[in-house]
């Protein structure tokens, strides 16, 4: 496992070792020991257990977010596509951050295999690039639908650089009607 700095510290880009012959190929999805270490070796804080796994399917055009929960049930996501791809955005939403308001994109598909670590304290949203994408999330804290809120994706103060050619994004309401981070609870 091989963990990537992005321009936004907190959040890293992980590739996994895959080793592959003739027959197909096998790797390590995750190892709690190994994330830690590498973590650590980057000098980032070890996130609490991982308590929950969730499992989302989507044409191409969704774009699920930008999410995020509130304590006392903040979120840390680890975050991966195993079957189609997906564009997939992390942003800063701790007031007080030197990043705050700034955000991180990348391609995650069944092909390359890259996860994608988001610490609390960040909102998270992707694209679906293909039909029947399928994209897991391990989360550091249950849902909490009171603890539940959402920026809007289109926000002109983030500026996120969603790969919509040739795709019109399909929302779910509660997205289409988010608060700009300005005007969102804050972190």
């Amino acid at each position: 496992m091989k963990l990537i700095p992005t321009r936004i510290p907190d959040v890293v880009l992980i590739e996994p070792a895959v080793f592959g012959d003739d027959r197909g190929w096998f790797m390590e999805s995750f190892n709690q020991a190994k994330f830690e270490a590498e973590l650590t070796r980057l000098g980032l804080p070890v996130p609490r257990p991982f308590v929950q796994d969730n499992h989302s399917c989507s044409k191409a055009g969704v774009l699920r977010g930008l999410h995020y929960q509130l304590p006392p049930h903040p979120q840390g996501k680890l975050v991966r596509v195993v079957q189609g791809a997906a564009f997939d955005v992390a942003v800063d939403i701790r007031k007080g951050s030197p990043t705050f308001g700034q955000w991180v994109g990348y391609e995650l598909s069944a092909s390359n295999r890259r996860q994608l670590w988001i610490p609390e304290g960040f909102a998270h949203g992707f694209l679906a690039l293909q039909d029947d994408t399928h994209f897991l999330y391990k989360t550091t804290d249950v849902y909490a639908k009171d603890c539940e809120r959402s920026i809007l994706w289109s926000d002109p103060a983030i500026g996120i650089e969603w790969p919509l050619t040739g795709l019109s994004p399909n929302l779910a309401p509660k997205d289409l009607q988010a608060p700009v981070l300005s005007d969102a609870d804050a972190f």
